[in-house]
């Protein structure tokens, strides 16, 4: 990326007053932890035991670098950091039990680390677009990666294992991984590039690269969540932005000219040559959720789940956000994650139409649509920073201090400095 894009200011005023270039840093380190260690098989093979040991490095080394930026402890409490604290309490209560063994509490601090690094971070909350910016620029590091892999050995990087969909070749990334990534700064680039706040061109070398790897994944979810995401973050600005509203008037009509003429390559794009049994079902995700579902519970491990685990249930893949927290956390972590996504959604539009308004909204339905079909919402994730991005883009700034009048020996002051006084 380049031009305006990866500036740390913006037209009319700086986006990142006041906060450090090192906040960058922790944010990375921030996504490298949530990247995972479970994935396809790479060009080198990678011991799984030494990505986790980077992934956990890096978690230890934001919670240190974002202390050390913030020794005065000095923090910006919301909503969101709030609730996302009172789900430690369900997830130690389960975890506690050891159902899931030791790595149950292992995850547990893991989770204790991530929330204490983003309450650490919210004292640069203050509604500016300082985070979007951050991560646009990690994520697509990351999916040069993914290009770089492709680039390099295309067989590693397409196996017939995913069907010959995109994965990571040089770290392990499955294909909704990558196509969430791609799908989230494509959406938050185009909304910067609608609020004049980065040019076409260096849009168009985040959006074009982007929306290649996004179509090479043949992820629904990330695709539904996109266009479903920005269709309502743009929504939000057609009464105050012209720009916006020409977009949206011409993405209509490009989708209706798709509909059209090319209705039978978007199906079997779509399809993925899956049968319509297997396309009912959702790839067999419905069969692991009625398992879960009608699984004897105790009155405990309803409340609270049976510990925080590998979002897994029989040796599935649970792939729903909503059952992984209710296996792993009960109802009460249900309820709290609920509450997450309300209260966001219920903050975002109850504030006036703006452009870090439009990107919350966009974060915020992409997360609750890729709920449906994707686990992460009650654990340290991907899925977390993104609401985290909006929360700080909610944030209200803090309001400055006035400054008093100091006295000057000697001399009588007039009543209204006085007053000020």
């Amino acid at each position: 990326m380049s031009g305006d894009l990866t500036r740390e200011g913006l037209p009319g005023g700086p986006d990142t007053a006041g906060t450090p270039r090192t906040v960058g840093m922790v944010w990375g380190s921030l996504i490298l932890n949530t990247l995972g260690s479970a994935g396809a098989k790479t060009i080198i093979p990678l011991p799984r035991s030494l990505i986790q040991l980077v992934t956990m490095g890096a978690l230890v080394a934001a919670f240190a670098l974002a202390l050390a930026l913030n020794l005065r402890l000095r923090i910006q409490a919301g909503a969101f950091l709030f609730l996302l604290t009172l789900l430690l309490v369900p997830s130690v209560i389960s975890s506690a039990h050891l159902e899931s063994g030791f790595g149950a509490l292992f995850r547990c601090a893991r989770l204790a680390l991530f929330t204490g690094t983003l309450w650490l971070l919210s004292r640069w909350w203050d509604g500016g677009l300082t985070f979007v910016r951050h991560h646009i620029r990690m994520y697509f590091a990351v999916l040069g990666a993914v290009a770089a892999g492709l680039l390099i050995s295309p067989g590693a990087a397409m196996p017939g294992l995913y069907g010959g969909r995109l994965v990571g070749a040089l770290w392990p990334l499955t294909p909704p991984q990558i196509g969430q990534y791609a799908a989230v700064i494509i959406g938050l680039t185009v909304l910067l590039v609608l609020g004049r706040r980065t040019d076409r061109a260096s849009a168009a070398m985040v959006i074009v690269p982007s929306l290649i790897l996004l179509a090479l994944t043949h992820t629904r979810t990330a695709t539904l969540g996109l266009f479903i995401g920005l269709a309502l973050a743009i929504g939000s600005l057609l009464l105050a932005s012209a720009a916006a509203r020409r977009f949206f008037t011409w993405a209509v009509l490009c989708a209706v000219v798709a509909a059209v003429g090319l209705s039978s390559v978007l199906q079997a794009w779509f399809l993925r040559g899956q049968s319509q049994e297997n396309f009912s079902n959702l790839t067999g995700r419905a069969k692991v959720w009625d398992a879960l579902l009608a699984a004897p519970r105790t009155t405990t491990e309803q409340l609270f789940g049976v510990g925080l685990g590998d979002k897994s249930f029989g040796g599935l893949p649970i792939d729903n956000s909503w059952l992984a927290v209710y296996n792993e956390q009960g109802l009460t972590g249900v309820g709290l994650v609920a509450a997450i996504i309300i209260v966001l959604g219920g903050i975002a539009l109850l504030r006036p139409p703006s452009l870090s308004r439009a990107c919350a909204i966009f974060l915020i339905s992409y997360c609750a649509i890729a709920s449906y079909t994707e686990a992460g919402l009650g654990d340290a994730s991907p899925y977390l920073l993104h609401l985290a991005v909006a929360a700080s883009l909610l944030a209200a700034p803090a309001e400055a201090a006035p400054l008093p009048t100091p006295a000057v020996p000697g001399r009588q002051l007039p009543r209204w400095a006085k007053d000020r006084r």
